[in-house]
Order: structure tokens, then sequence, then C-alpha cells
């Protein structure tokens, strides 16, 4: 194609083209292309790696015959000529050559096509030019869309970049990040620029904060990307920024949603509950939160709020953004009376929650009937508050208050919907801690009123004992002890444990111990006892199991699997010694006098509840002012040691000289006890006491009627000598009686025992296995009335068998 009319410029004088609005090339001697720009690729459709290296007359849609010598061609050119596009369609451009050197001074030019603007009568219709449409796009763009300079200035900015920084284009111009936007924001912009142009790769992070003074806080994911030339060096970065500030906090409430589920509510415990609602969400979503609830919720009663007049709500929890809570006018555990008109009292009516401004109506005439509440209001700028009930299972527990005075922008319908949802899921947490705490009280209530409210009138020991409920979620347990006085001065000391936990196993507690007792006032000896309380247990689980199969309810829960151990032993201060057994319970520890504590080798026996297995007992001598002490299992063993290392840690306990039972006591649980123990536990230590000689004495009577004045006489004599005058008439009576009863239908030998005790026991003992039994006697019967006069004048009576026979025992009262 011929390049058309030419008029020569000769030696190319006259003002040099802008590169940026025109497209250039730039040809060598050779004719070939050494330099494209990127107004020529827009023109002609060329890229610059297809465009360098090729000859201009083939690149030009030239003639390459008519061009000839490129430096006659080409020196001084200014002319019209057709240029050919990529696609094949050709156009009319104006085409002016300078001449220059290249770095190594050989002849090169630099070609300027500019589009014509007058028609052409051959050319085709120009294709689509999208520069203006670029230009006009990227100027117009909602989105904040800046391009800044190696040294971090501006150059160009988007309408939105100018509407979100404030500034039009023109001030925007030439100016760093710096002088724009907040320090913490700038540090985070210039330097993901920076490494843009280091490594040429793109790079996106969040920044936010106000882009102008008076504006809420923005979230902004910002994206840098690199902007290349025709050889691929970075000269200029483009930022973008997209808004994502609600994309943010939706994210921040689910956030602080799931912290609630996480943290609110792991103990069961009320107060600790609300405190941890009011952790979570202060500095999130409040600068002050107080969590109020209903006093009668704190003192165990059904929380059911007033229907009118002032509310009195306790101060559960409250926390602040500032150190101290300065905002609040209670302390946590202090009652406050909100007024009858006052917001919260209002939520607790309705059940619903409300938002507020400090100027609206409800909080000001709040503030008039509470000055010392609209002073704190003033004091520090409150200027937000939402009030939200505590609702859960149909019941009002509270309310809580959240105030906005550090932040500037108050609460909206999002916030409260948010706050609702908090205060939903603290309440639930609320009741549960709530139901946990009545129903622990009312199974502690329980198990205490089955325990021993104070210990029975003895003289054989001095007694002191522990009962501590476990420290977890897993309730009470079913450890028990008791101290139980039998016949003869002696004593029985028991304790024992049921598996599980709950009210179930308190009430079968209660049952065992009430067993264990009416089996000692038979005055069985340990080993029988505990074979007629193995089967009490057994029969105690077959009804269980046939109540669950027979329940209707499907949310009955019956423990079937019904366990318990137990440890009886029985102390004479007569003889001075013990007779014990075990059913699956630690062995008993005794310490002597001088301090040295051992475990009685004790038979190990099943637990209670096996069956079919025999328990065995073993008898040894104590020491007057040994310890006896008995304990269960969650004294010894739990997670901090085991079985073995627990019974050691209390045996070098034991061996500790304490000042007192109570001080002994004290430091066991201190040594072996964890801070939360899972387990319940029952300790009881007993120090020996013994009987002196002259506080017994004993006589082997013939068996024969004669014997009994003679009894009756050494009796006499005998409480002459005790100073017991009083009771010597009633002594004798018994006495005799009972001396009768042993001669007429017992069998030798007989003998008699007075012991000198707290009360005046008498013991006729005799070789006949047979227990007597009271009758009521008709008119004329000559029998019948012993047994009737012995009820009478002792205080108790009754029969224990032994070896070889029995013994009828009645105790007679005397004042000491």
């Amino acid at each position: 194609m011929a390049m058309g009319n030419a008029t020569p410029l000769g030696d190319g004088s006259g003002p040099l083209p802008d590169p940026a609005t025109s497209a250039t090339a730039v040809v060598d001697a050779r004719g070939a292309v050494t330099g494209w720009s990127a107004g020529a690729q827009r023109l002609l459709g060329y890229p610059y790696e297809d465009a360098v290296g090729r000859p201009a007359a083939r690149l030009l849609g030239w003639d390459a015959d008519a061009m000839g010598d490129p430096s006659a061609a080409l020196d001084g050119w200014s002319g019209t000529t057709l240029l050919r596009h990529q696609d094949g369609h050709h156009m009319e451009a104006e085409l002016r050559a300078y001449a220059s050197l290249d770095h190594q001074g050989n002849a090169q030019w630099l070609l300027v096509a500019t589009p014509s603007q007058k028609p052409h009568l051959h050319q085709e219709p120009p294709p689509y030019n999208g520069e203006a449409t670029t230009e006009e796009a990227f100027a117009q763009c909602h989105l904040p869309l800046m391009i800044y300079d190696a040294d971090l200035r501006a150059l160009r900015a988007s309408d939105g970049a100018a509407v979100e920084l404030g500034l039009t284009e023109e001030q925007l111009r030439g100016r760093r990040v710096t002088e724009v936007l907040p320090p913490h924001v700038c540090n985070t912009v210039e330097e993901g620029m920076r490494r843009v142009f280091e490594t040429g790769e793109p790079e996106r992070f969040h920044v936010h904060g106000r882009p102008r003074h008076g504006t809420h806080e923005r979230h902004w994911t910002v994206t840098a990307s690199p902007l290349r030339n025709p050889a691929g060096q970075v000269r200029h970065v483009q930022l973008i920024a997209l808004d994502v500030t609600d994309q943010q906090r939706a994210r921040e409430r689910l956030l602080l949603l799931n912290d609630v589920s996480t943290q609110v509510g792991s103990t069961l415990d009320v107060a600790r509950t609300a405190q941890e609602m009011a952790d979570v969400a202060v500095g999130r979503l409040a600068d002050f939160i107080s969590v109020d609830l209903l006093d009668s919720l704190v003192r165990g009663v059904e929380p059911r709020p007033s229907g009118g007049g002032s509310v009195a709500l306790r101060r559960a929890a409250q926390q602040s953004v500032l150190p101290g809570v300065p905002e609040s006018v209670s302390r946590p555990g202090e009652v406050d009376h909100y007024p009858e008109s006052s917001p919260p009292a209002r939520c607790l009516v309705t059940g619903r929650s409300s938002l507020h401004r400090t100027l609206d109506e409800a909080i000001a005439s709040w503030q008039v009937a509470d000055p010392e509440r609209a002073a704190k209001v003033r004091a520090w700028g409150m200027h937000s508050i939402m009030v939200i009930p505590l609702c859960a299972r149909g019941i009002t527990l509270g309310v809580a208050v959240l105030v906005r005075h550090q932040r500037e922008e108050p609460f909206d319908e999002d916030d409260l919907l948010l706050a609702e949802e908090i205060a939903a899921r603290a309440a639930v947490a609320v009741d549960n801690a709530r139901r946990f705490t009545r129903e622990r009280t009312t199974a502690l209530a329980l198990q205490q009123s089955l325990l021993p409210q104070r210990l029975g009138a003895q003289a054989a020991v001095e007694a002191a004992y522990r009962y501590l409920p476990a420290r977890s979620r897993a309730g009470l347990g079913g450890d028990w002890f008791d101290v139980i006085p039998l016949s003869g001065a002696r004593v029985a000391l028991a304790v024992g444990d049921v598996v599980g936990h709950g009210l179930h196993a308190s009430a079968t507690m209660g049952r065992l111990r009430t067993a264990v007792r009416t089996l000692a006032d038979v005055d069985l000896p340990p080993e029988e006892l505990l074979v007629h309380l193995d089967d009490l247990v057994t029969h105690l689980r077959e009804e269980e199991r046939t109540a669950t199969d027979t329940a209707t309810d499907p949310e009955l829960d019956l423990v079937t699997d019904l366990i318990a151990t137990c440890l009886y032993l029985v102390y004479d201060p007569v003889s001075r010694r013990c007779t014990a057994a075990g059913a699956g319970h630690p062995p008993p520890a005794v310490v002597m006098p001088d301090r040295t504590a051992e475990f009685i080798d004790l038979p190990v026996g099943p637990p209670l509840g096996v069956g079919g297995l025999p328990f065995e007992a073993v008898e040894w001598e104590v020491l007057p002012g040994s310890l006896l002490v008995l304990y269960t299992d969650g004294l010894v063993e739990g997670p901090e040691h085991d079985l073995g290392r627990g019974m050691a840690l209390l045996r070098e306990s034991l061996e500790r000289p304490a000042d007192s039972l109570e001080a002994t006591c004290d430091d066991l649980l201190h040594t072996l006890l964890p801070a939360q123990s899972s387990d319940d536990v029952a300790l009881l230590i007993a120090r020996t006491r013994a009987l002196d000689t002259g506080q017994v004495a004993t006589w082997d009577l013939a068996p024969d009627p004669s014997a009994v004045a003679g009894a009756r006489d050494e009796v006499s004599r005998l409480l002459a000598g005790w100073g017991l005058d009083e009771v010597a008439f009633t002594a004798e009576l018994v006495v005799s009686e009972l001396v009768t009863n042993a001669i007429r239908y017992g069998g030798p030998p007989v003998q008699l025992r007075l012991i000198r005790d707290t009360v005046l026991i008498c013991e006729v003992s005799d070789g006949s296995s047979t227990a007597p039994h009271m009758r009521r006697a008709r008119t004329f019967d000559e029998g019948g009335r012993g047994l009737l006069l012995v009820a009478q004048f002792a205080e108790r009576w009754g029969t224990r068998h032994r070896a070889g026979g029995k013994s009828i025992w009645a105790e007679i009262g005397i004042r000491n």
C-alpha cells in the first residue's frame, strides 16, 4: 500500500507529541520496530510482544517496495496515510516521523499516529474506541479506586474514593496515604503498596478506621495490584477498597454468640454464670453491663416478678471497659429497688426489651426518680441504653442493662437483636444453674436430715466427724456415718457409701442407715449385721428393677444397679476390745497413744448387694486413748492420687500430732482432698475410753431361787458404795426380776453384772439362747409381770445374744 501524500519536515523541528495521548512507535535504520506504546496497541491492536522486532512496513500496512530505504522514506515524513488494524480493516491517520539517535548513535525514527477526523471515501468504519469509555468508567466508579506512583503519591482517584475520603480528585492528587487516612490505616496500606512494587504480586489486606472526621468506623478489604508498562515493569499501583463493614459486623456478632455459647454457663453457679455473660459482652457490644436477678431467685424461691410497685433486684454481675466499674451504683450482691416506671421494672413485667437514648422520656423520668443513677449518667456521658429481660422456660429471671458511653455510635436495632439473643442464651444457663442449686440444696437438706444431727450420749468414745458433699457437678452422693450406743456401755461405729449421686443415692443412704440402727438395736454381731444388710440391699435392687419395668413415664430414670459398701465396728470399753466387719469398704485405721498408725487387716468382704458370700469379723484389743478412724473412699481415692497413695497419705497425716479430734479431721481433709472433689466424703474419728474396774462389778450366781435374795443384797451394798442410794430400790427390783427370770427359764451358768456409766446398767446372763418377751398378765395369773415391771422402771432394756447363751440388760437413769 502506498504511503500516501506527505509533506517533508526537514529536520523534524516543531513540538514533540505527547506519548500519553498518541500512538507512538520507534523504527530503527533497518525499518524494524524497536518501540511500541500502549496507544499504538490500542490503535492497531498489536500487543507489544508481537510488534517489537517486526518490519514497520508490514506492521503498518505499507507497501515494502514503495517504502524502499527506511532512511529516505521516513526522514521528515508528515502526512495522512492508511494504516491496517490487526483484524484486517484500514483506518486513516495522521502520521509524523521524528528523526533521532539511539543509545549507540544509530539513526532511528519516532512515528506518531493520530486517527484522522476527516472521512475518507475508502476508509472502513473505525473500530470501537474503548479509551474514552474506560476513562469515564474509572472516573465514575462508585468504589474507592486510586492509582499511586512509585513515590506512593496519588495520580488518579475515582468518584467513589473522593466521596469516601471527602476530598476531590484534584485535592487527592500528589498526596500520600499518610496525608489522608489515620496512622494505623496508613502504615498498613503503604507497607502493602511497597511490597507490591518490590514483588510485583498483588496483595490483599484488611483495614478499619474512620475515613474522615465525623464518620463511623468502617472496615475495608483493600487490594493493591501492580500496573505494568509494555516492558513488564511495575510503574504504578492500583488500590481498590471494598467496604465490608456489614460483613465484618455480622462476623463479629457470630463470634460473640459463639463465645457466649462456649463461655457462659461453664459452672452451675448463678452469680458466676451472670458474670460470664457480662465479661463476654462488654467491650464488644457495650461499654458497661449490669445483670440484676430477682431477689427471690437468689433466695431459692421460684422467681415471680411483682405486678406493680418498685421491683427488688439483686446485682448478680457487672462489668465495664473502665477499671473498677465506676459507672455502677450497686455492688454485686446488693439489692437495688427500681421504680415502677423505670425501663427495667417495665421490662420485668412485660418481658420485652427496649432501646433508649438518654434524652428519651422514659430515661429522663427514671433519672428524676433516681438522682444517684442520673449523676452517673451525666458523669460518664452515657448516651445509649438497652434493657433486656432474662427469660428462660417461660420465667423472667432478671434484667440486663447495656450502656454505651465510650463508643460514639448508639445502639441500633441490630444491636438490640444481638443483645436479646445473648440474654436468651445466658438466661438458659442461669436457669440451669438455678435449678441445679435448688436441686442440690434439696438433696443436701435431705441428706443432712438423714445423717446424725448429734451424736448419741455414750461414754465409750469421744467422737468427731466430717461430712463433705461432692464439690462438682456430679452432685451429692450416698456417704453416711453413725455412732450408735449399744447395751453394756458398748458403742457401734459405722460408715457406708452408696454408689451413685443425687437424690436417689441420698434416699437409699437413709434407708441403709435406718436399717443399721435397727439391726444394731438387736445387738447382732458385725458379720451377722452385714448379712442382713446385704439381704436388704438385694431386695431394694429387685424392687427398683420392678419399678423400672412397670414405669409408664419415659422421663423416669431409676438406677437399678444398687451397690453399697459398709464398715461396722463395735467397741467394748469394759473388755477394751473391738470387733469389726466390712463389706467392700476400706479398712479402719487405728492410731495408738504414741501416734503410731496402722490399718486393720480386715478380711475383704463383697459389697452389699452382691449376695451369696459370707462376711468375716476380726477382733483386737485397743489401748485406752487410741483413735479409731473410719472413712469412705472419697477421702483416699481421687484424681490426684490412687487408693494406695491416698492411704499412705492418710497414715502419714494420722501420725502427726494434733491438738484435738476436730483439728485431726481438718488436717486430714486439707491434706487429702483436692479443691474440687468429685466424690463426697464421710470421716469419723473416735478416741477410745476404758471403764475403770471400780465401775464394773460381776457376780456368778447359783441356778437356785434362793440366790435372788443374795443378789439383791450385793447390789444394795455396791450401790451404797457408789453413792447411788437413790436408785437402790429400782435396781434391786430390776435385778430381782431379771435373776428370777434367768433361773426359772434359762440355764446355767448365771451371771450378774453392774456397770456404772452415764446410766446404771444391770445385766443378767445365762446359758439359754431362748429370748424372753413381754406378755399381758391376766388378773389371776401368777407370772408374766416381771418384764413388764422391768420395762416400767428402766429407761431401756433388751436382750443380747452371745456365744453360749444370752444377756438381758436394763438401763436405769442416775443423776451425775
